[in-house]
């Protein structure tokens, strides 16, 4: 079986629309919406072709109003394209998000799985360094063989007591440094971390061209362009 993982969409449907791996299931790690400019279309995707979805922060904000609580960098950003998030979603996609699950299990190819957006213990919050240490209580605590999580933007696999823990990275948001979306592919067994180029001048284009304040639109294009603002990575949600 082969599995498409992706995880933080971030409403960027150009970034989407450039991975073509062909696939027998796709799964998502959360974070369908917020910061990018086409959040319908995104949700739409992932309804229609996901067989496997577990919620964000961002996915939880916007579906209930509430604090999505991002690191400062962030905030003033999650904030505006929150407002402009809820205004352009439909009462159905919505409640889509709001139906997501926190976390997800699944069987496959021998492996036991289990899906979620930050942490087994805290879903949607938790913030870990791509450090086998920091790891250890967490992968312990999914008592699977495969510990799939989303979150930081920054693509990792680690091998911890006999369990592997991988991060895809992110699609519509990345922060490794360069503009390109980022997703993994798991195959009888085998993992695969792999990035793809997207046209980001389209995606600059219909942000400048959204209904919110100047410096916020120029912020959001710097971490797309860039990867992080002014090529630094930098810390995530």
């Amino acid at each position: 079986m082969k599995i498409l993982i992706l995880s933080d969409l971030h409403a960027n449907l150009e970034a989407l629309e450039a991975i073509r791996e062909p696939r027998d299931e796709l799964w998502v790690l959360g974070d369908l919406v917020n910061y990018g400019p086409d959040p319908c279309a995104v949700v739409d995707f992932v309804r229609q072709n996901a067989s496997l979805v577990v919620s964000g922060n961002h996915d939880h904000a916007v579906g209930y109003g509430e604090d999505p609580r991002c690191s400062p960098a962030f905030r003033e950003m999650a904030r505006a394209m929150q407002a402009y998030t809820e205004s352009v979603l439909s009462q159905e996609q919505l409640a889509y998000l709001r139906s997501l699950p926190l976390t997800a299990r699944r069987a496959a190819g021998g492996r036991e799985f289990f899906l979620c957006h930050a942490t087994p213990g805290d879903p949607l919050y938790e913030y870990l360094p791509a450090e086998p240490a920091a790891w250890r209580s967490a992968a312990s605590a999914a008592a699977a063989d495969v510990l799939l999580v989303g979150h930081t933007h920054l693509p990792f696999e680690l091998e911890i007591d006999g369990r592997r823990v991988i991060n895809p990275g992110s699609v519509g948001q990345p922060k490794h440094g360069r503009p390109e979306a980022c997703y993994a592919v798991w195959e009888d067994g085998v993992v695969r971390l792999a990035r793809v180029a997207w046209p980001v001048e389209r995606t600059v284009a219909k942000i400048q061209a959204l209904p919110i304040p100047p410096a916020i639109r120029d912020s959001l294009c710097d971490v797309l362009v860039h990867g992080g603002f002014g090529g630094r990575p930098v810390a995530p949600r």
